[in-house]
């Protein structure tokens, strides 16, 4: 669990840098350079990505259980990772009225991924991980959004071409993780 722990302090500790420390991660990039610093980032982002899987498959290993979930979760937290799917997809494809509505899909996303995976799975590893996630989520989505607020940031309208655009691809590639990848990757059938 030690080593799980501290994949998500520096996973999500340097993904939290904008939201304690905004002005010091500005300094830092105009004192090294943008490249540099995202070199960095990307550096402890992968090494806290590694611990995260070690340590959340070594947790699996000795797995101590909270609840059991009832198998209606699992259907729920498909829809969920379904939508999820999409509001990622949303954030990358320019020009959505999804992106317009909400201003930060991916973080959206991610919170929605996270309550999946709390509602479906009741070991302690999953509490740590997910929960981990979804608090983070939480809270960048609420800086980002009154950063938005704050600078007067206004997201274009969109098209809902650009909508169908976004759910087309969140949806191929939710089916494809959870039909192959999600047992390959992480050794769970999650619709079966």
């Amino acid at each position: 669990m030690i080593v799980l722990l501290l994949g998500l302090l520096l996973f999500l500790g340097v993904h939290s840098v904008r939201i304690g420390a905004d002005p010091w991660r500005t300094a830092q990039v105009a004192r090294v350079g943008e490249r540099q610093w995202k070199g960095v980032f990307s550096l402890v982002s992968l090494v806290g990505f590694f611990l995260i899987v070690w340590g959340y498959g070594q947790a699996r290993l000795d797995p101590l259980v909270l609840w059991n979930s009832p198998v209606w979760a699992r259907h729920a937290a498909a829809m969920l990772t379904f939508v999820a799917f999409v509001l990622i997809a949303a954030a990358y494809v320019p020009g959505t009225r999804i992106k317009a509505a909400i201003g930060h899909p991916m973080v959206a996303g991610v919170t929605l991924w996270a309550v999946a995976h709390l509602i479906a799975n009741g070991l302690l590893a999953d509490v740590v991980l997910f929960g981990g996630f979804l608090a983070w989520a939480i809270a960048l989505f609420a800086f980002s959004r009154r950063r938005d607020r704050d600078a007067g940031t206004v997201y274009p309208a969109g098209s809902l071409s650009r909508d169908a655009l976004a759910a087309v691809i969140g949806g191929v590639t939710w089916s494809v993780f959870v039909l192959w990848l999600h047992l390959w990757l992480i050794g769970v059938r999650p619709l079966i």
